[in-house]
């Protein structure tokens, strides 16, 4: 005999597309309806440390740039505190949305590189910076971190890389270096996929 449900069914997903532009960066999509945009602004006008520029791309499956995607950035401040966990300059969110050129691809945004996080452990985790994803044919977003290229010490000792149990895994989620610029790709699936999160 079948056991009757006592519970709601669960409703089918949903992928986030293929407004997320207009829904979540009308600025980007040209429709200037807020003064300032919630998520522009990363660290606001009084952050200290060193200013960077972040640069990459999304690649799908076959390597074709996604460009209808949203990335969601999460980082402390030089001092490697978090707002609301620590002593945060006035202005800084540690939050800002991010979406590639519409032509290119390619996304892009100043911040200031973020310091050292103690984690709940008590142990120390490299300075990075946390990216969500979400995109059409994304069914639930996708965290990934950034990691620093010229932080090859803090990146070896990290206790989160080094959960990823395959050495040339790490490499995915290790931002390249050039000068006050970083270039970090995201690739979603393929041989060099980057290490995503279940968070």
């Amino acid at each position: 005999m079948v056991q009757p449900l006592h519970y709601l069914k669960e409703s089918a997903s949903q992928t986030a597309g293929p407004y997320v532009h207009i829904g979540l960066a009308p600025g980007a999509a040209g429709f200037d309806i807020y003064h300032a945009e919630l998520g522009h602004d990363i660290i606001g006008p009084n952050a200290q440390g060193n200013r960077i520029t972040v640069t990459g791309s999304v690649f799908d499956g076959t390597g074709a740039p996604v460009k209808d995607v949203l990335i969601e950035v999460w980082q402390a401040n030089a001092a490697g505190h978090y707002p609301g966990a620590g002593e945060v300059e006035e202005g800084f969110r540690g939050w800002g949305r991010v979406i590639p050129d519409f032509d290119t691809g390619v996304f892009r945004f100043d911040t200031v590189k973020p310091g050292a996080v103690t984690g709940r452990d008590g142990r120390r985790m490299a300075p990075h910076l946390s990216l969500w994803l979400v995109a059409r044919g994304i069914n639930v977003g996708l965290n990934t971190r950034m990691y620093f290229g010229d932080e090859a010490e803090a990146n070896a000792a990290d206790p989160v890389l080094g959960m990823v149990e395959q050495a040339h895994r790490r490499e995915t989620l290790i931002a390249r270096a050039e000068g006050g610029t970083y270039h970090f790709d995201i690739r979603l699936q393929g041989d060099d996929e980057t290490v995503f999160f279940d968070i």
